[in-house]
């Protein structure tokens, strides 16, 4: 007969868990309350949730905007999150969701049990939930929570699909290119070394260019594969991560749109926070590890320690040279009227619009700048290909 876990109040209101041998989970259930036991959760022994996996943004947003709908509803917490355990289609945030469950009815706070599992709840995110906790409003944290991280995956969108499309185009020039110069060289190569004539040099050069490719195509490789990996290892190192993010930041074009999108989140995030209860100082913290820049984080660190020493938020993110003007100044005007968090509301209102613009103009840039390079790049392989026919052409005639 299997061994199940149960969990089930005492007479003074505490919590016991311990096991019971029964045939079924609902025979288990039927002995319990023989006991006049109220059960809380009855599951296998020593089972524990698989958590693992991979839990997207839309899958986040969706569960949140479902919890948020059934707790004002009226249904009791762990009624609503037992519902939302079942009905995921993410297996990996079922099971966490289950995870949550099986704590919450063991006692503890919601914010408490998600925090457990950062892979699907942020810092942000369980702050926010642990605020609406303690002041009895979850219902309404839940859909505020549930509209910001609708705004923000939509921005985080903007700017990857800004690089997509770029990427993509780039990529496919790069495998035409390497074809060419694998396969299609070589056959000019043969033919013209079959003819006595001296090559003109742009010939010479591409024919070199094939022959490296040909005969050092693992060195090619490797040199860009330890290129990635160097990188990424610096990238990974507090120094590194602070020049690479600075050189992004100073980069035409794209440089702006990061900066606006940074701008963006810094001030939906943090007016998200103050709205819903965190304090400032908690706020800012939370905003720093969100920032997506190194750059942005210490402005943001910087202006948290100006805070705790009494003085304001505008003065540090002014002396970063990073954040514009007219952010300085409508966060300056928030914090002496007392109305920072919707100042920050207004700002990333209008700067969603501005990273909209400033994605255009990327994308309207960079398509002519695409067409013009790859037409010197593949045009100039194949004139250069063709100059030693036309002086055979010529010498004939």
């Amino acid at each position: 007969m299997p061994t199940l876990a149960y969990t089930a109040p005492l007479p003074d209101g505490a919590l016991r868990s311990a096991t019971i041998d029964a045939a079924s989970r609902e025979d288990a259930v039927l002995q319990l309350r023989r006991r006049r036991m109220a059960v809380v959760k009855v599951d296998e022994a020593g089972r524990k949730p698989q958590t693992g996996g991979r839990v997207g943004m839309r899958d986040v947003v969706i569960f949140t905007r479902q919890f948020a709908t059934m707790i004002n509803a009226g249904l009791p917490l762990v009624q609503a999150l037992d519902i939302l355990s079942r009905q995921s289609e993410n297996p990996a945030l079922q099971a966490i969701t289950k995870a949550v469950v099986f704590d919450v009815e063991s006692g503890a706070m919601v914010a408490d049990a998600m925090r457990r599992h950062p892979k699907a709840f942020t810092d942000l995110y369980t702050n926010m939930v642990a605020a609406g906790e303690a002041g009895g409003i979850l219902d309404t944290i839940l859909l505020r929570l549930a509209t910001f991280l609708e705004k923000n995956d939509a921005l985080v969108r903007k700017v990857k699909g800004a690089m997509v499309y770029p990427a993509v185009i780039m990529g496919v020039a790069g495998m035409a290119i390497l074809i060419l110069l694998w396969k299609v060289i070589p056959v000019f190569e043969e033919m013209f070394s079959s003819v006595d004539m001296e090559l003109p040099l742009p010939t010479r050069v591409v024919i070199g260019l094939s022959r490296f490719v040909n005969g050092y195509w693992w060195a090619v490789g490797a040199v860009v594969g330890t290129g990635v990996f160097l990188l990424r290892r610096y990238y990974a190192t507090p120094e590194g991560k602070l020049v690479i993010d600075r050189l992004l930041l100073k980069m035409p074009v794209l440089g702006d749109v990061l900066r606006k999108s940074a701008v963006s989140r810094f001030t939906r995030t943090l007016g998200t926070l103050i709205s819903s209860g965190v304090a400032i100082l908690d706020g800012l913290e939370i905003t720093a590890k969100t920032a997506g820049n190194r750059v942005i984080s210490d402005a943001i660190m910087a202006s948290r320690a100006s805070i705790a020493g009494g003085d304001t938020i505008a003065a540090p993110l002014a002396k970063s040279a990073v954040f514009p003007p007219m952010v300085i100044s409508m966060i300056a005007v928030g914090e002496q009227t007392g109305g920072l968090d919707e100042m920050l509301t207004k700002i990333a209102d209008f700067y969603d619009d501005e990273v909209d613009a400033a994605v255009s103009a990327l994308l309207s840039l960079l398509e002519p700048i695409m067409i013009v390079v790859l037409g010197v790049v593949v045009g100039g392989m194949v004139v250069a290909m063709y100059l030693p026919i036309f002086d055979m052409i010529n010498a004939v005639q």
